[in-house]
């Protein structure tokens, strides 16, 4: 089978880490990479042995599939020619500034028949992975992403920056529809939101509250999610999963309380990604996190950012 043609826009931070993966990948030949920063674009082409382009019309001719890596003002901009020239696309999150943007880039993606797949990388979590194959019905989830305050990505707000793995992963788990949102939040640092809880209540009863912050001491990557009589906790970071439930003994008046541990194989989850999104190419499958599951985050994560918005008015 002939190597899939890919190629790369946007190859600062993490697109750099898109096109090492591409380039290694047994089913891929990474055709060249795209940058507005020139040096840039040379330094990792020469890394990866691939070609520079200097624009995305001229990578276009050369590939059948692409990762883009720009900022979220641009990717409406960016896939737009790729998609009408029949190109599969895999686009960082969030999929779009604005729902009209995203839903834009829906539409054209379904018109040309290609796979849009968009990088919310912790679903390819080996733990996410393995919680999601466990949940029957969940109650509550509380998740906390916390992180140190880094010179990166400060040109967005946290809930689009963080938040929304957490708003996508929640989505994927509670099989309803959201009936109300609460939410705080607080720039601290920058000039966009720094630290934000949201609250969402599903229609089925369920509750989810998702706190993110980028200004935290130590870095946390953590959701538990409650059900009837257990519940389980996911550390993203070690990629281990938890389950904690009551268990009788013998005479005892009140069950202890008992946690095992679930055997989880790590993963590196960018490479996860990429590589089903490969595989959706190949087999024709849906991708795990299509455009409108990416656009349904999209959606909740603007009405959270819409309700701390509104509470700060004086």
């Amino acid at each position: 089978m002939a190597k899939l043609a890919v190629g790369v826009v946007g190859v600062g931070y993490l697109g750099h880490f898109h096109a090492l993966i591409h380039a290694r990948h047994p089913g891929v030949e990474l055709v060249g990479v795209v940058d507005t920063n020139v040096q840039t674009a040379r330094k990792v082409a020469e890394e990866t042995g691939c070609a520079v382009f200097e624009n995305i019309g001229a990578l276009l001719e050369r590939v059948e599939a692409v990762s883009i890596v720009v900022p979220t003002t641009v990717h409406l901009e960016v896939a737009r020619p790729f998609l009408q020239a029949g190109r599969h696309v895999l686009l960082e999150k969030p999929i779009a500034s604005t729902v009209g943007q995203g839903g834009e880039i829906v539409r054209l993606a379904r018109e040309a028949g290609v796979v849009l797949q968009i990088g919310h990388l912790e679903r390819f979590n080996a733990g996410v992975m393995a919680l999601a194959e466990r949940i029957e019905s969940p109650r509550f989830i509380e998740a906390h992403r916390m992180s140190p305050f880094v010179a990166r990505a400060t040109d967005v707000d946290v809930i689009s920056d963080l938040m929304i793995h957490d708003i996508d992963i929640v989505l994927s788990l509670i099989d309803s529809e959201i009936r109300h949102i609460s939410a705080v939040g607080a720039a601290v640092l920058t000039d966009h939101l720094d630290i934000a809880n949201a609250r969402l209540e599903f229609a089925n009863g369920a509750v989810a509250n998702v706190i993110a912050s980028r200004v935290s001491r130590e870095r946390m990557r953590r959701i538990r999610v409650f059900e009837h009589h257990r519940y389980q906790s996911l550390d993203f970071i070690e990629q281990s999963l938890d389950v904690v439930y009551p268990q009788q003994k013998d005479g005892a008046e009140w069950p202890e309380i008992v946690t095992g541990r679930v055997a989880i194989e790590p993963v590196k989850p960018l490479d996860a990604e990429i590589d089903a999104f490969v595989q959706s190419i190949r087999t024709g499958e849906s991708p795990l996190v299509g455009g409108e599951t990416g656009l349904r985050a999209l959606d909740v994560a603007l009405q959270v950012k819409e309700k701390i918005e509104a509470s700060s008015v004086p």
